[in-house]
């Protein structure tokens, strides 16, 4: 029998400290029309000094779980997609495990960029279907805040702090993720990176200039185009893969980077503004949580309605892209 996978709980840690457009007004020469004319976004949250990825992440896990009604102790893997952990080791995902209780589970970070929880789906997803594993943890967790130039209105404005998690199961038979695809491009990775002072400064003994060489760095323009193009060439070829015409899809979950790349993309799909799922305005560019995140608010706010073609696309730094379709039919155990 074919060993198949559905989404059985989803989950999300936010910070509860939100920032305004207004409070930007008063760091950097911007201003809210400017942002959320070019960007969509109103608020994001961001991290105090007391709240880490690590916790954000195990929060979201906790919720997952609950959603999903399943114990810690039956979950056989924990996955964590993050570009910005607390740790260069232990990993997140070993200080999830351990927080949340997870004893028999294994565990691993991945790393994607904005990407990664598609990544970190279709990882899950082999795993289940060798049979090697039947319940798994999926996280997209991301602090970019501390990662931010905040003297720079062009990144600064766009991220926000986040962690979303998904619970996969083995379902005999019925498969409900229906196809994943990954792609990337080493070769334009230049165009958004944060770069790691330490492999410029090896062992002299001197400090690296921290504050110039961790900053985010991007080409937006760049980026823009590339998104532009990647989402409806991955969400195409996931489709093909799944079996499944463009138009079976109900709703399109996308990397919740800026809205104006999510309505030029809506445009030249022919997608209905009711099949777009975005709470960019709300949290910002969330990273490896965005899309996770998307799809909790949404479910509680009654516009996804199970069951549902869902489409989530990915696409980051690396540059990585890649789509997965789902097949939502999970309800909140907490609401039966």
């Amino acid at each position: 029998m074919l060993i198949g996978a559905k989404i059985t709980g989803v989950g999300a840690g936010i910070p509860k400290s939100i920032v305004t457009n207004q409070d930007l007004e008063k760091l950097v020469d911007t201003s809210d029309e400017w942002i959320r004319t070019r960007t969509g976004i109103k608020t994001r949250h961001i991290v105090k000094e007391n709240e880490s990825n690590s916790k954000l992440a195990i929060e979201a896990a906790i919720d997952a779980i609950g959603y999903a009604n399943i114990n810690p102790n039956d979950i056989d893997l924990i996955i964590v997609a993050t570009s910005t952990p607390d740790n260069l080791y232990p990993s997140t995902a070993c200080l999830v495990q351990g927080a949340i209780g997870a004893s028999h589970a294994a565990a691993f970070d991945l790393e994607a960029a904005c990407t990664g929880i598609i990544y970190a789906l279709s990882v899950g997803l082999e795993f289940i279907k060798t049979g090697t594993y039947q319940k798994i943890l999926v996280i997209g967790a991301d602090v970019h805040s501390r990662f931010l130039d905040w003297e720079d209105r062009n990144t600064c404005i766009l991220f926000g702090d986040g962690a979303g998690a998904f619970v996969i199961e083995a379902s005999p038979g019925d498969n409900q993720i229906l196809s994943t695809y990954l792609r990337s491009d080493g070769g334009r990775g230049h165009l958004i990176c944060i770069p790691n002072s330490n492999s410029s400064f090896p062992h002299e003994g001197s400090k690296p200039p921290e504050a110039v060489k961790r900053f985010l760095k991007m080409n937006g323009k760049a980026i823009y185009e590339f998104a532009i193009n990647a989402i409806p060439e991955a969400l195409k070829t996931a489709c093909d893969k799944a079996n499944i015409a463009l138009g079976d899809i109900d709703y399109l979950i996308p990397h919740q980077a800026n809205q104006r790349i999510i309505d030029s993309v809506a445009s030249k799909l022919n997608l209905k503004k009711e099949q777009l799922i975005s709470n960019v305005a709300e949290v910002g560019n969330t990273s490896a949580a965005s899309i996770p995140l998307a799809i909790w608010q949404a479910l509680q706010a009654g516009q996804i309605k199970p069951p549902a073609i869902c489409a989530l696309v990915g696409f980051g730094g690396g540059l990585t892209w890649g789509a997965s379709i789902i097949k939502w039919t999970a309800i909140d155990s907490r609401n039966r």
